[in-house]
């Protein structure tokens, strides 16, 4: 009777066990998608329903021959805006041929708009190639500056830091410095989007007043824990307080895309890559 139960409990566990590892994986090699609205009066009536699609921390990750699993998804969303976060290529395994193969197919269903992130300023001379050759597949790349957006007769702003790291990798005086750089801007009290990689800004964004912030960076949290969240970020530590999702302060919305690939760690627990969907309203 004991070995009949010893042997019953051995299946539970390997049979957890099991359970566990088709999970990570599958969270690995698969790409989910995130839905989120967000409402505001500031925003231009020609705006509501304005579908905005974010591709954050690409890293070189492939999903299906040429990527077609990615923009097969987001091509089904049929958006207004793809904005592009940061992080297309990694700097431990640059192939800049795979992230701009990505984007050739990208700016087929919507305009795109990209800001660097900090593998971009760790690939160095690389870089400039890499912008070459998105310049030529006609993805706008916003350098600490803002454009008009227009429908329908009105206006929104859209504003794109590049990565702090260009500029000073000490963590401690990045936020003052993409502050300074959004004080810099021409915002004009419009309704404003920021594109910028870092999330840990995030009161920086909202001291400047603006509405919407998209983020990447910090890849989820990397190993998500069931009621905590994720469990370490870059530049954020251990248990990052802007790990995944929405986050609101006053008047300013920051979303923090879990992003798609790996760097450093090379795999994600609880932790699925995705592609994030937001409607304005």
């Amino acid at each position: 009777m004991k070995s009949k139960r010893k042997l019953k409990k051995k299946y539970i566990v390997i049979s957890l066990l099991l359970t566990l590892v088709i999970w990570t994986v599958w969270g690995d090699v698969s790409v989910g998608t995130t839905y989120y609205s967000v409402s505001s009066p500031r925003l231009p009536e020609a705006f509501d329903g304005y579908k905005i699609v974010v591709v954050s921390d690409l890293h070189n990750a492939q999903f299906g021959s040429d990527n077609s699993r990615i923009s097969s998804v987001i091509e089904k969303e049929q958006p207004d805006m793809i904005a592009i976060t940061g992080d297309l290529v990694d700097s431990n395994k640059t192939d800049i041929d795979t992230a701009v193969s990505l984007l050739r197919q990208l700016v087929q269903i919507a305009p795109c708009y990209y800001v660097t992130g900090n593998h971009e300023a760790w690939i160095g001379p690389q870089y400039a190639r890499l912008e070459e050759k998105l310049l030529a597949e006609e993805v706008y790349i916003l350098h600490d500056q803002v454009v008009s957006i227009e429908k329908d007769g009105q206006s929104l702003q859209l504003a794109g830091l590049d990565d702090p790291d260009f500029t000073d990798r000490d963590s401690a005086v990045q936020p003052g410095i993409l502050q300074t750089k959004l004080q810099e801007m021409d915002l004009s009290g419009e309704y404003c989007i920021l594109l910028s990689h870092r999330p840990e800004a995030f009161e920086a964004y909202a001291a400047e007043g603006i509405d919407l912030a998209l983020c990447g960076h910090a890849h989820g949290g990397q190993f998500r824990l069931p009621f905590i969240g994720g469990l370490v970020a870059p530049n954020q530590g251990f248990f990052p307080e802007y790990d995944a999702g929405l986050y609101t302060r006053d008047d300013t919305n920051m979303i923090v895309s879990r992003g798609i690939g790996n760097s450093i760690i090379p795999i994600r627990f609880n932790n699925r890559p995705e592609i994030v969907v937001i409607r304005l309203k």
